[in-house]
């Protein structure tokens, strides 16, 4: 029996990572729509993205978190809704939720979750508030008995490992946070939007969450830096931060950068990408749901940066 692929439905696709879930999600074979708001089509800095969405049959829904009427016209369409908004609409999820309660065909939602487990991490300021709302969404969609995937994908490999988690690729000194120990997990942006379109529809998956620990993207800050300074044949200067510098830092610095170096202290100091064994119970390990799928290592993305 061939079986019929899902229709899906990226809220959030021209974004960081939505992009590579709409792309994922046409490569996969799946009718795949993208709401686009009337702003973002106008928008000339995304006219080329758009264009690559038409040309590999991606439908362009209009349509705007805000306005209750499109949201539930696009959500009619699909089978699936996957949303991808950033930091600073994760809050209005509240009105996906309700647009998909009031249509009532969908089969799966996957909230914006892309990151490490909000219900997992360390808590410290700015990063707990920051998080704040992807739990409250997770409690949300529970509530109203929504099926749904939650995608814990770690940390972005495009966050870190070009830069070595700095400001700017370092050029003679990195600075470490901690003692540079605790092993993080950098994964390709393209392979949380393949990761994320296998599991939207796999009933292994259902209410579940799913972290992605590729093997080959578990490195420590030291071993990252190892690894950098093997391939372009330059050492740097390490400057190891305290834990009480490190917290300095981030309260010092400006809005949204506390948050990313508050991150950065999770990761890298408090090693919370894998400070947890995952409870069959509730999660799954997507590479070991998908063994076929060629992820990339943190040394086939360092090797492609440089």
């Amino acid at each position: 029996m061939a079986s019929v692929k899902s229709k899906i439905l990226v809220i959030g696709g021209t974004g960081y990572i939505g992009k590579f879930i709409v792309a994922a999600s046409a490569k996969l074979g799946h009718p795949t729509f993208a709401l686009v708001r009337p702003s973002t089509s106008s928008d000339s800095s995304k006219a080329a993205l758009l264009d690559g969405f038409t040309s590999s049959g991606v439908n362009l829904v209009h349509g705007d978190l805000n306005d209750h009427g499109s949201l539930v016209k696009a959500i009619k369409q699909v089978d699936i809704v996957i949303s991808a908004v950033g930091g600073l609409q994760l809050a209005d999820q509240t009105k996906i939720i309700a647009a998909i309660k009031e249509t009532g065909n969908i089969k799966r939602f996957l909230p914006s979750e892309f990151g490490l487990d909000p219900e997992k991490v360390t808590k410290i300021e700015p990063v707990a508030s920051a998080l704040a709302p992807k739990v409250a969404i997770r409690e949300a969609i529970k509530a109203e008995g929504i099926p749904y995937t939650l995608i814990s994908n770690n940390y972005f490999a495009g966050y870190a490992v070009p830069t070595l988690a700095q400001a700017a690729p370092p050029t003679d000194k990195v600075i470490i946070f901690g003692d540079g120990n605790p092993e993080g997990v950098f994964v390709a942006e393209e392979d949380v939007g393949t990761y994320t379109i296998k599991a939207a529809d796999d009933p292994r998956t259902l209410n579940k969450i799913v972290y992605i620990r590729p093997p080959g993207a578990i490195y420590s800050h030291n071993d990252l830096i190892s690894l950098w300074e093997k391939k372009t044949g330059k050492k740097l200067q390490r400057v190891y931060l305290s834990e009480e510098e490190v917290q300095k830092t981030i309260q010092e610095a400006p809005i949204p950068l506390n948050i990313i170096l508050g991150v950065n202290y999770l990761v890298f100091v408090k090693g919370d990408c894998l400070s947890f064994e995952i409870d069959s119970s509730y999660a799954v390990e997507a590479t070991e749901l998908y063994p076929d799928v060629k992820y990339t290592t943190v040394e086939e993305y360092l090797s492609r940066t440089l």
